[in-house]
């Protein structure tokens, strides 16, 4: 049996106007799976603590990962082996603010969940 991608809800979370704007107008040219794995691994410091995506998720988005608190098991976050992932718009939205704000000390950009979508949905 074959299963559709969940690139629909993908491209709705990404396609917003500020995101448009941001690569049609001055900003970065599209998303960048590059761009996408250097965020996922790079190390920013937070309340003195060094953090990553790859902290919690692994430096492989397709293995399970642990919360560092609280040890609770996380899904991969590669559609490939996840294929639940991203397909719920607001749950996306709800996951990428609370660990944008943890990772990074603040909300992403558009610019950035794009890129990190673009490196995810190719592992």
């Amino acid at each position: 049996m074959t299963r559709v991608f969940p690139m629909v809800v993908m491209t709705i979370i990404i396609t917003t106007p500020a995101i448009v704007m941001a690569n049609s107008a001055g900003g970065k040219a599209g998303f960048s799976t590059q761009r996408g794995e250097e965020l996922w691994n790079r190390k920013f410091t937070v309340s003195g603590q060094p953090r990553s995506c790859a902290t919690c998720h692994t430096s492989d988005p397709r293995l399970a990962g642990k919360h560092l608190r609280t040890s609770k098991l996380i899904k991969p976050m590669a559609p490939s082996v996840n294929p639940d992932r991203f397909t719920d718009q607001r749950k996306s939205e709800k996951w990428f603010k609370r660990n944008c704000k943890w990772t990074l000390g603040r909300v992403c950009t558009e610019q950035e969940k794009g890129d990190l979508l673009e490196y995810l949905k190719t592992q």
